[in-house]
């Protein structure tokens, strides 16, 4: 895909495939033979749908850092370098009944479960016609099965586990995801939620975004445990994964939701990748002083997009359709930046920072035709 000088991670701007990184992207997915046959199982339409998910949510992040260059906002949680575990993870859901719970860095979730484009952008934007009414930037859509995150992380488990025990109580073939950094996997209320899936069978996915570091301490002094072996410790099963391989993401999540949905409870996916920036554009200094040059080397060396087109390639896809789809995302994306700022003069009401989610019955407002809520 195109290189943005002025917003993309400089490891980016002169990417070149690395030709044991590319034959390293293909035998990631062999090493396993049941990965490899829904890898194999799937067509041209779906290995696309995937790639322009891939550029969608790329994209995003760079409207949102030219939005901070030029002033708009003054700044952005942004997952550059991270795509492949958002777009992995969830092209394995059916978005018509399951519900995610992503964290504000797996935006890519939101526009996957039917989220407009705009909207996304509007978040950020806080108008009264953004998804939270200009409540918070972290934003969801329950009636597109879209828990709106929240900056406390590891709370999404326990949330997340009400959720998937409300399906497993009405008989419901649904399941239910979230995200974990490897800093929340230490905050208790991740633990409890663990715990409490595994004891009940939930059907529910956990998916631990390993991308090194949390906030700007880095995973090796948070942590001196090994986050692959991790989920031993709640008997879950678990599947690692490279996170900057989309095919990898995409048949373990594969094989984590169908053990939800045939009711043989939770399940998790480590998922190791690299946050390719700072914890948010504000800090871009800092993370570049957290680890050494080597390392952002290596990892942007390991583009999950530019991995990706070459495996495309080399699979047959036409470079055109490529080029195509590229052009055609673009274009989507502007188009959404410049709706969400023709509508930056709806300034919310005072009023409207009251939450009037419940109706007069105390139903929540949004579930009406998707209830998640515990009976």
């Amino acid at each position: 895909m195109k290189r943005y000088p002025a917003f993309d991670p400089p490891e980016y701007l002169e990417w070149e495939p690395d030709p044991e990184l590319v034959q390293t992207f293909d035998d990631t997915v062999r090493r396993d033979p049941a990965r490899a046959a829904i890898v194999d199982s799937l067509g041209d339409d779906e290995l696309l749908g995937l790639y322009r998910d891939l550029l969608r949510t790329r994209l995003h992040d760079i409207g949102l850092k030219r939005w901070v260059r030029t002033g708009v906002i003054s700044k952005a949680w942004l997952g550059t370098g991270e795509e492949a575990v958002t777009v992995g993870n969830v092209h394995a859901l059916d978005p018509d009944r399951d519900v995610v719970s992503p964290m504000i860095r797996n935006a890519g979730a939101l526009h996957m479960m039917g989220m407009p484009l705009s909207d996304m952008f509007r978040g950020y934007l806080a108008t009264s016609d953004s998804p939270s009414e200009g409540r918070d930037l972290h934003i969801g859509d329950l009636e597109a099965g879209i828990i709106q995150p929240i900056s406390h992380m590891g709370t999404s488990v326990t949330v997340v586990a009400g959720v998937a025990l409300s399906f497993r109580n009405r008989g419901e073939d649904r399941v239910a995801m979230t995200w974990v950094g490897d800093g929340a996997t230490k905050c208790a209320a991740c633990h409890e939620g663990l715990n409490l899936a595994a004891v009940l069978d939930l059907p529910a996915v956990f998916v631990i975004q390993n991308n090194q570091v949390a906030l700007g301490t880095r995973a090796t002094t948070h942590g001196a445990g090994d986050l692959h072996a991790w989920p031993q410790m709640y008997g879950i099963e678990a599947w690692v994964c490279d996170g900057n391989n989309v095919l990898d993401v995409y048949a373990a999540s594969r094989l984590a939701v169908e053990r939800c949905r045939d009711g043989r409870g939770p399940a998790m996916i480590v998922a190791d990748t690299f946050r390719m920036g700072g914890h948010a554009t504000h800090d871009e200094r800092e993370a570049r002083e957290t680890f050494p040059p080597e390392l952002f080397a290596a990892w942007g060396r390991r583009d999950p997009i530019g991995l990706y087109e070459v495996w495309l390639a080399e699979r047959g896809i036409d470079s055109g359709v490529l080029t195509r789809i590229e052009k055609e995302t673009t274009t989507e994306m502007d188009r959404a930046a410049e709706e969400a700022l023709a509508s930056r003069h709806l300034i919310p009401e005072p009023e409207q920072a009251l939450y009037r989610g419940f109706s007069e019955g105390g139903t929540l407002l949004g579930l009406e035709n998707r209830p998640i809520a515990i009976d």
